[in-house]
């Protein structure tokens, strides 16, 4: 088998475990941001979140992994929308932000 067929099966497997690891890390941070919202009182909105960053880092045992931000909207009284984010390192969720439009004596970081 060429060389050429050899890289793109293994770019293509590559691209295709990014994917499926995206999806799995996604499920996770919608588990999260809807489990903060109820947790607080709020309405998690749209039951979905969206992805805001993506980037390489070092995770605690010093391992490359990927760190995704993902952001979501929630309700405080069913009448407005306002944003909060989820930064997850691999698959931990490391911070949970439920958005500056919170009191400052409401607001709370999960």
């Amino acid at each position: 088998m060429p060389v050429l067929e050899i890289v793109s099966i293994l770019v293509l497997t590559a691209i295709a475990a990014l994917w499926l690891d995206s999806i799995k890390v996604r499920e996770g941070a919608v588990r999260a941001a809807k489990a903060a919202c109820a947790a607080e009182g709020l309405q998690f909105l749209d039951d979905t979140v969206a992805i805001a960053a993506l980037k390489l880092v070092r995770d605690q045992r010093g391992r490359l992994t990927l760190q995704r931000t993902y952001e979501f909207e929630y309700s405080d009284t069913g009448d407005n929308r306002i944003k909060g984010s989820v930064l997850l390192v691999g698959r931990r969720v490391v911070i949970l932000n439920l958005g500056p439009d919170v009191p400052p004596d409401e607001r709370a970081l999960h």
